[in-house]
């Protein structure tokens, strides 16, 4: 999922009373919240290497067992530094103890929602490479937003000195996240029903397909984007839950693997070896450039069009024959 919900689960989770237990209470959810997050730092290596890196070590069991350790470990020193500054209030007492257990529940919400959308985790890193996908929520989810946005902005009204107010502000934060949690169950209890859908309009995949992904949209969790997969490539269609329920296919069929001699060669690059730890349905598509060959490798979850996406890699290969 994106910043703004992470921030948000971590923000509603200090305003549920969280907060209260500790020092840094509200710091520690947020950050814990989207601390797996600081894999972004690939980056810097390039688009490419990220990708082969992100939703890995930092979202996998190893992440999920040191980054509290960490988080914990900054937080105290942090703790002690301002307060040999006298920065921090004498009624503001530190407890490691409800750091480190706010730092774990923090730090569980992220893979947890990671996992839900299409973009998928690999959680046995760095013991396994395998992906694990939900196909649940689209990665930017409004209706998230929207949900945990107005339980933490009732929470912060609702706040005043009077005992009884601040009672009534963790409630709001406690229905935010209950309802937070009863929107991620129906939609994907709409998300199981719509697979059953595209299975009972297909047939059975272990006979005819070996993949199918029924993937969410933006904003509407009723409508679905479906990517089939046979032993030669792959198909498109949408469904709609509502109204005819009727699997509508795209005039549009990408082959996948390495079909001519530039594309088997560009399959050997190490940027298209990496763009493929990554890619969930990989295909090629190439055109002549003179004597040489542009191959361009995409993920089909992400893209009909390999020139003009962020998930598709170009590779320039030598000559029409497909040596480098």
């Amino acid at each position: 999922m994106d910043p703004v919900c992470h921030t948000l689960v971590g923000a509603v989770l200090a305003e549920s009373g969280l907060k209260k237990r500790t020092a840094y209470g509200t710091a520690t959810l947020i950050i814990g919240a989207n601390l797996p997050d600081i894999d972004v730092l690939s980056y810097l290596w390039g688009p490419v290497a990220a990708l082969a890196f992100r939703r890995g070590l930092t979202h996998g069991l190893l992440g999920l067992a040191l980054l509290p350790l960490l988080l914990t470990g900054a937080v105290v020193v942090w703790h002690r530094l301002m307060s040999l500054r006298n920065d921090t209030p004498s009624s503001e007492r530190l407890n490691p103890a409800w750091v480190l257990a706010l730092a774990y529940v923090s730090g569980v919400t992220h893979p947890l929602l990671d996992f839900l959308n299409v973009y998928g985790i690999r959680l046995l890193e760095p013991f396994s490479g395998r992906w694990f996908y939900g196909d649940t929520l689209f990665i930017v989810d409004p209706w998230i937003w929207l949900i945990l946005g107005l339980g933490l902005v009732s929470a912060r009204t609702k706040k005043s000195s009077s005992n009884g107010r601040s009672q009534r502000s963790g409630r709001s934060a406690r229905r935010a996240l209950a309802g937070a949690a009863v929107y991620v169950g129906v939609s994907a209890a709409i998300a199981f029903a719509a697979r059953t859908e595209v299975l009972a309009q297909i047939g059975n995949p272990s006979e005819q397909h070996v993949r199918v992904m029924v993937a969410p949209v933006a904003v509407n969790p009723f409508s679905k984007f479906v990517v089939i997969e046979d032993a030669d490539g792959y198909g498109f269609a949408t469904l709609s839950l509502l109204g005819s329920q009727r699997l509508d296919s795209y005039n549009v069929r990408f082959a996948k693997g390495a079909w001519n001699a530039a594309e088997s060669t560009a399959s050997r690059h190490p940027i298209v070896e990496r763009f493929t730890t990554w890619s969930r349905f990989p295909y090629y598509a190439s055109e002549s450039r003179g004597e040489a060959w542009i191959v361009y490798v995409a993920d089909a979850r992400y893209t009909l069009d390999p020139e003009r996406s962020w998930a598709a890699v170009s590779v320039l290969v030598g000559d029409s024959r497909g040596d480098p």
